[in-house]
């Protein structure tokens, strides 16, 4: 039997043949890990190696914006919150405008083999990995939401990549749940430059009046708790933009579900 050694580039070629269900594409085409190519075997799933590489965002964390600790002590000596939860120091000064935030892994070097591509170029077809990774960190969220809305790109630059890759992992979710989503009910109003390097008071003045909602998008989210879906979550300054105008158009709560989270800087120096 003839292997055929696929590169990563087209594991989006093998995905879209492997929903014609055809018993002899095993034989011809065997399931490859998503991040290296090395054989696996089942479909859409790590290798062993890439599997390690990626870090689970799990207990201790902030229960608000879902930043993870060293320890559960850590967690208590920043702040106390009431109910007995774990709230990051940033957040005990001052909430953020969404309630709880959750991703699957930490941003490191493993889940950036497999973010970047998703992103950047054209893997599009890693959105059933990473949205089952999400639904399981976000569980929670996602049992309590009423619609999902995935992060917006300006139109420029969604014409420039051709996909948003919020919306593709938004569609997988509501799949996976049964949530409904809305692609196109949140909207970003104008272009804004990265915010990488930007202080908090920068980062709020480059995203003012950055997102709105479609017209009539009033009527959709008005009484309803809704969860924002993002690739990574970073300073939280985004999606906190698109809390803003969903809340003011009265939604009764807004969380946020992403694949990968920045880590602090307590993880950082370990890592």
């Amino acid at each position: 039997m003839v292997i055929l050694d696929l590169p990563a580039a087209g594991q989006a070629l093998r995905a879209r043949w492997r929903r014609l269900g055809s018993a002899a594409l095993d034989a011809l085409l065997p399931p490859r890990c998503p991040a290296c190519a090395a054989l696996v075997l089942t479909e859409g799933t790590l290798c062993p190696d890439c599997f390690r590489a990626v870090t689970p965002v799990g207990e201790p964390l902030c229960h608000c914006c879902g930043l993870p600790f060293l320890h559960a002590g850590q967690g208590e000596a920043l702040a106390a919150a009431p109910g007995g939860e774990l709230h990051c120091a940033r957040c005990a000064e001052r909430r953020p405008l969404y309630g709880r935030a959750r991703a699957a892994w930490l941003y490191d070097a493993g889940s950036k083999r497999l973010i970047l591509p998703f992103k950047y170029g054209d893997r599009t077809e890693l959105a059933g990995l990473l949205s089952r990774q999400m639904a399981q960190a976000g569980r929670a969220l996602l049992a309590e939401a009423d619609l999902l809305l995935p992060v917006p790109l300006h139109r420029g630059r969604l014409l420039a990549r051709r996909y948003n890759q919020a919306g593709l992992l938004a569609a997988r979710l509501s799949r996976l749940s049964g949530t409904p989503w809305a692609p196109n009910l949140l909207r970003r109003a104008r272009h804004t430059p990265k915010l990488a390097g930007l202080g908090a008071a920068q980062r709020l003045a480059v995203l003012d009046g950055a997102f709105c909602l479609a017209r009539h998008g009033g009527s959709r989210v008005a009484g309803r708790q809704v969860l924002l879906v993002d690739d990574v979550l970073t300073s939280g300054a985004t999606v906190s933009a698109c809390a803003a105008v969903l809340l003011a158009a009265g939604a009764t709560q807004v969380d946020v579900v992403a694949v990968a989270r920045t880590p602090g800087p307590e993880l950082v120096e370990m890592g």
